[in-house]
């Protein structure tokens, strides 16, 4: 009688230890696939203080500037690139000449307005302003000047071009975009987007 009790009692041991087991295995299967799908999330940048990352886009109603390029001419702008290469002579600064792209883009619904867009001055990070020259590189840039056309809705950004003498010490450039508020209005609104210069 004693031995069928501790054959019985060890029965059921073995079964309970059978049932642990198999509980055991299956929670070790459940969490392998829990981690194995888990994907470990990518290191996060370190921001150093004060630094600020570069803007190259700004949107100013329905009209969004983006910056396409910039190059730095160095300080001859050659009549050989220009629309008149046969005759024009060279265009020489003590400085730099930059040519600057940026596009302008409608996500509106409706036409924009003629002449009611421009990119404006170009500032450095002290502050100096730089006016964009016309009369005397008007030679290097395109003849039909797309700069203020009207704006079709979610067509690709209108480039618009110009060209800056810049002090060769300027650093940290950006650009004026402007929208006025109706063509040919002093009304204006007014963003600043980065410009990444190209050597």
């Amino acid at each position: 009688m004693l031995f069928k009790n501790i054959n019985k009692s060890s029965g059921e041991i073995v079964k309970t230890l059978l049932v642990l087991a198999v509980i055991v295995l299956i929670a070790l299967g459940i969490a392998y696939a829990v981690v194995s799908r888990t994907k470990p999330k990518p290191p996060i940048e370190p921001i150093t203080p004060g630094e600020v990352k570069p803007v190259y886009e700004a949107t100013i109603g329905n009209i969004r500037f983006l910056f396409l390029e910039a190059t730095n001419k160095g300080n001859t702008l050659f009549g050989k690139n220009s629309r008149y290469a046969d005759w024009q002579k060279d265009l020489k600064t003590t400085e730099r000449f930059i040519e600057l792209t940026v596009g302008a883009q409608n996500i509106g619904k409706e036409n924009t307005e003629d002449k009611i867009w421009t990119i404006g001055d170009m500032v450095d990070s002290e502050g100096r302003n730089y006016i964009p020259s016309t009369e005397e590189v008007r030679n290097w840039l395109s003849e039909q000047d797309p700069c203020g056309e009207i704006l079709k809705p979610s067509f690709e950004p209108t480039p618009c071009k110009k060209i800056y003498e810049v002090a060769k010490v300027a650093t940290g450039l950006k650009v004026k975009v402007i929208v006025f508020k109706k063509s040919y209005s002093e009304d204006k609104d007014e963003a600043i987007i980065d410009v990444k210069l190209m050597p």
